[in-house]
């Protein structure tokens, strides 16, 4: 009879690692996230520059509350797109200098 629970992932992870391949992972894992925070800002400055094309006007004033509320749902939909379904912009940059990562530091 088959368990539905897999221990391997766990004894995989209880294996000891050099530190140089730990740095390592942690390195390539914060390259990731700050690649794709640049990707983020690279998209909240797109959505910057689709708002400035719609003009000023319609039933509602803007105030100073509508535009930090606007400014603040961009950044979140930027960082969303950056996560979850991307431009490519940070895949492309985390290949480009993940080799510059190095496992022998």
């Amino acid at each position: 009879m088959k368990s539905a629970l897999d221990a391997t992932p766990l004894l995989n992870a209880a294996q000891p690692t050099p530190p140089d391949m730990q740095r390592s992972t942690r390195d390539k894992e914060s390259l990731k996230k700050s690649c794709q925070g640049f990707e983020a800002i690279f998209i909240q400055s797109l959505f910057k520059a689709m708002q400035k094309t719609v003009p000023d006007g319609g039933l509602i004033k803007k105030g100073s509350a509508t535009e930090m509320f606007e400014e603040m749902l961009h950044q979140e939909i930027a960082n969303k797109i950056s996560q979850k379904q991307s431009l490519g912009l940070a895949d492309q940059m985390y290949r480009q200098m993940e080799k510059k990562v190095d496992p022998a530091k």
